[in-house]
């Protein structure tokens, strides 16, 4: 009978949690709460030198964000010596591993004047070296037969294990490799699942070497994800691509649509449905049904699944995730509640919020300068249809300053501007555009006629007064 399902998610504090861990951390998440089993986390801080105590804040700061929440507390390597030392010790005393004195520098100058291949040659494997200070200790690798495992992911996979290097476990100063406490710590805390990336595959054999060594039980299954890549289909890179979970956050993304599209790296929903709740997501999710081949990182996909989040909140709930973005405080707050609907149906982030109703906000609008060219320098009857726009609307009764009515009064300045279709009616998708410009500064925004309404009389007028002035 099988154990209860028991998955892990290992960070190093070397870095921010970035797209490819939290895929990595969303799959394993997935399998847990799919499987009723256990989602635990594991802080790979070994590192001594190039840890930062502050990147594991981050990690937990940006799981809490996307939801993915763990069960029981969070085990740290560091903490973790004595159990390392003693399953080296274990490993010395069956004869497992040898120690070694040579050097980098050392083995790749043997290669070179030998003409073989990189990595280490197996020098000092039959040299019975004690132990001491700077001599590492390596795994003696079986020359003869095959290590592999049936991937969830990728099938079957097996290596030769003459190809596989005698690997260190024990650096020269005695401190654990990542490979030792990886393996240990994972049969120790009975993971059933080990669900990681593809980068890990190379290295499954020799921890498969290293479980049988020590004489623990080798995990149920094994999911090694698929790369990811950007445009290029060159692998994502820290240095190189837009890839901090937290970075997103700040540029207004939803967690469940971050989430969302995350899952769909590599996978898809069979009935083609992509945008959904995670609760779904959890029922449908397979790590059999994974692709292996490297997935491509699409930030317009993303952008789209997270418009598409956003347009699936109530507006209550939109303008609660909206507020922490806007810049202007109360009356920004003000100016999207008169104007929620037709803000979230527009927006693909939350950042794309307050410059949408900045103009409602501010004394003066900032001009765009490609929108002012566009609309006003190049446009025609400009000066005709600002002139015809404010006699309209300046005729309007105040019980009138509605959308309605502010819209039938803009389509007759049309007409008295000259911007009529061949049937004689306005032809707005030209005339309003001046409009739109002195108002807001852009030729994108909300609805026109629900601006204007907000804006008010006064500062409409004002406006479009100024704007005619500057057309001469």
């Amino acid at each position: 009978m099988s154990n209860p399902v028991r998955v892990r998610f290992a960070p190093s504090p070397t870095g921010f949690l970035h797209v490819g861990s939290g895929h990595s951390a969303l799959a394993n998440w997935l399998v847990a709460r799919q499987m009723g089993g256990e989602f635990l986390l594991r802080i790979e801080d070994t590192d001594v030198e190039r840890n930062r105590p502050e990147l594991v804040d981050n990690v937990l700061e940006m799981l809490h964000w996307l939801g993915l929440d763990w069960d029981g507390t969070p085990v740290h390597q560091s903490e973790r010596g004595d159990l390392y030392a003693a399953a080296a010790e274990k490993l010395v005393a069956a004869g497992s591993v040898y120690f070694c004195d040579c050097t980098g520098d050392v083995v790749q100058a043997r290669n070179k004047e030998a003409g073989g291949k990189p990595g280490y040659d197996g020098f000092c494997r039959d040299r019975n070296l004690e132990p001491g200070p700077g001599r590492a200790a390596r795994f003696r690798t079986p020359h003869e037969g095959r290590t592999g495992w049936d991937d969830l992911v990728r099938g079957e996979v097996s290596f030769a294990n003459a190809d596989l290097e005698d690997f260190v476990v024990l650096r020269g100063n005695g401190a654990p490799m990542f490979l030792l406490a990886n393996a240990f710590d994972d049969a120790d805390m009975g993971i059933t699942h080990v669900i990681r990336g593809e980068d890990h595959v190379n290295s499954t054999p020799k921890y498969l070497l290293l479980v049988d060594a020590l004489g623990m039980a080798r995990p149920e299954a094994f999911a090694h994800m698929p790369l990811l890549v950007n445009e290029g289909r060159k692998k994502l890179s820290k240095r190189r691509d837009d890839v901090s979970m937290s970075d997103y956050r700040d540029r207004g993304y939803l967690p469940e649509a971050m989430v969302n599209y995350l899952a769909l790296l590599g996978w898809g929903p069979a009935d083609g449905v992509e945008v959904r709740p995670i609760s779904e997501i959890i029922d449908l999710y397979r790590l059999a049904d994974v692709n292996a081949s490297p997935a491509f990182f699409d930030q317009k996909k993303l952008s789209f699944v997270n418009a598409e989040t956003i347009r699936g909140l109530s507006s209550e709930e939109f303008q609660r995730r909206a507020e922490p973005f806007l810049t202007y405080g109360a009356p920004a707050v003000a100016a999207l509640a008169s104007l929620a609907t037709e803000v979230q149906e527009r927006v693909r982030t939350l950042t794309e919020v307050e410059p949408m109703i900045e103009f409602l906000v501010v004394d003066e609008p900032e001009m765009d300068e490609a929108s002012w060219t566009k609309a006003i320098t190049k446009g025609k009857a400009v000066a005709e249809m600002l002139d015809a726009t404010i006699a309209r609307l300046d005729a309007l009764a105040p019980g009138d300053w509605a959308p309605e009515h502010i819209q039938a009064a803009v389509s007759q300045a049309a007409i008295d501007a000259g911007h009529v279709n061949e049937e004689g009616g306005p032809q707005l998708s030209k005339a309003q555009g001046p409009v739109r410009v002195a108002i807001s500064g852009r030729t994108v925004g909300p609805p026109l006629w629900e601006s204007i309404t907000v804006l008010g009389r006064d500062r409409t007028l004002a406006r479009l007064r100024g704007t005619r002035a500057s057309v001469g």
